[in-house]
């Protein structure tokens, strides 16, 4: 059953604790991509995002990552999304390189205290994005029929896992973008959310960085809301409204892996 909501108001800034296991975050790239493997653009992006008990969520990480809370809970996003990937010196193929996405995430701490983004599923409408990912990256990726349609400021994303399984795992959201946010009304939160600059990968201290430019983040009113996607990922379902944030979107330099040293 679709899932309608009114607006949802997007708390001040003055309401947001710090983080219980972060210095405060700042929209601002600390790091650089001096040689990067791979060019993203990440485009008209919705984050919907829930907290969760951060037991339920440890749970699903590898031994060597904790999850990292804010205000004592874990956080999960559903990020939907449109991709392009290239590689330096090759243009990127729009038949190819450009497609819809939608991400399962959370967010963690390794033990060297470095922080970043735990994928718990990503679907894709590229089956070859997708081979090559789990294979190269060991990714949870799956190949996905997806669309995602922009009329006006209101955009639709749909996705139907192909494979592997849970075959039929959807979700359709639809939201309406609203006005851009100013500087002093975000707060912590919402760069704690939204302003991740590593990725975590499975095989042990397996990492990329990413960097971009800050994120154009603005409101955004849910319309649609029916996910399977967070619950195949071995949760259980969001309650109540998810904070939602939109972004038109950035390009994005990605590092080649790296491995953490870690101890044992």
């Amino acid at each position: 059953t679709h899932m309608t909501t009114a607006t949802i108001p997007h708390p001040a800034p003055a309401n947001h604790p710090a983080p219980s296991t972060a210095a405060a975050p700042s929209p601002i790239c600390p790091l650089r991509v001096r040689r990067p493997v791979m060019f993203h653009r990440w485009d008209q992006l919705t984050f919907l995002h829930w907290r969760y008990d951060p037991a339920e969520v440890q749970r699903l990480l590898p031994d060597w990552l904790e999850v990292e809370t804010f205000d004592g809970a874990a956080w999960v996003g559903l990020v939907p999304f449109v991709m392009e990937v290239s590689a330096p010196g090759v243009p990127a193929l729009p038949w190819l390189c450009h497609f819809p996405e939608t991400n399962v995430r959370t967010y963690v701490r390794a033990p060297d205290g470095s922080v970043g983004v735990w994928f718990l599923s990503l679907d894709a409408a590229r089956f070859a994005a997708v081979a090559t990912a789990r294979t190269a990256y060991q990714l949870p990726y799956f190949w996905s029929d997806m669309e995602v349609v922009q009329i006006g400021d209101v955009i639709s994303y749909r996705s139907r896992r192909r494979w592997p399984g849970p075959r039929g795992a959807s979700s359709e959201v639809a939201v309406q973008i609203g006005e851009r946010f100013g500087a002093h009304e975000l707060g912590d939160l919402d760069h704690w959310l939204t302003a991740r600059w590593k990725v975590f990968s499975p095989g042990a201290g397996r990492f990329a960085d990413a960097e971009h430019p800050p994120w154009e983040l603005r409101r955004a009113t849910v319309l649609e809301l029916d996910d399977h996607l967070v619950p195949a990922a071995g949760l259980s379902r969001p309650e109540g409204p998810p904070l939602v944030h939109w972004s038109p979107g950035t390009p994005v330099r990605i590092s080649a892996p790296r491995h953490l040293h870690l101890r044992g």
